[in-house]
Order: structure tokens, then C-alpha cells, then sequence
């Protein structure tokens, strides 16, 4: 009785795991409420289980151009916002009056 978990049956679920994470494990339901014929809410539930490799070889890698997942800056900004932030650039030139803009500075010459 002191051994509970016998060394098969924890290979057993070793054997599963491996084989669930190989082949894949797909999970799908809906849940509807409905108050006098009429639906209010519907919640579809879909869950796939799956190794890292098994998701790209079907197709699945969102987590390869997620902007919260990576650190890669380039993915991060999108060309909509590259180009807004150009024109905001612009017209900040505009405003200011050209691209330089240099802070006066004292002459050691001058009188103080």
C-alpha cells in the first residue's frame, strides 16, 4: 500500500501524453442559452492539443507573428502605423521648421 502509483501505470500515461501531443487532440462544443425561443447567448468552444511541431505541419504558428509573443520590433509596428507615425514626423518638421533643430547656445566670447 505504500507504493500507490505503480511504475506502468505512470509509463501508461507517459505513452498517452506523448501520443496526444504527436497525433493531436481536438476538443469542440457550443453552448447555447436560450430564454423562450430566443437566443441570447452562444459560446463555441474549440481546443486543440498538439505539440509545437505538429501545429506547423497543419499549419498553425500565430504565435510566430503575435506582437505580445515576440520580441522581434520589425513585426511589432505594422506598415499602418509606420506610416502614420511618417506623417506625424512631417508635420512635426512643418511646425518646428525643418528636420534640424538645434538648441541656442552661449558664446564663451559673450558677456554673461
Amino acid at each position: 500500500m505504500a507504493d500507490l502509483v505503480s511504475p506502468t501505470r505512470s509509463h501508461g500515461l507517459v505513452d498517452i501524453l506523448d501520443r496526444v501531443l504527436d497525433k493531436g487532440l481536438v476538443i469542440a462544443g457550443d453552448i447555447k442559452i436560450n430564454l423562450a425561443n430566443v437566443e441570447l447567448l452562444t459560446i463555441q468552444i474549440r481546443l486543440l492539443v498538439c505539440s509545437i511541431d505538429k501545429a506547423e505541419e497543419i499549419g498553425l504558428n500565430w504565435w510566430r507573428h503575435d506582437p505580445r509573443l515576440t520580441s522581434n520590433v520589425a513585426v511589432m509596428i505594422s506598415p499602418a502605423l509606420d506610416d502614420r507615425l511618417a506623417h506625424i514626423e512631417r508635420q512635426l518638421e512643418r511646425l518646428v521648421g525643418g528636420p534640424e533643430v538645434s538648441a541656442p547656445t552661449t558664446s564663451s566670447t559673450e558677456p554673461a
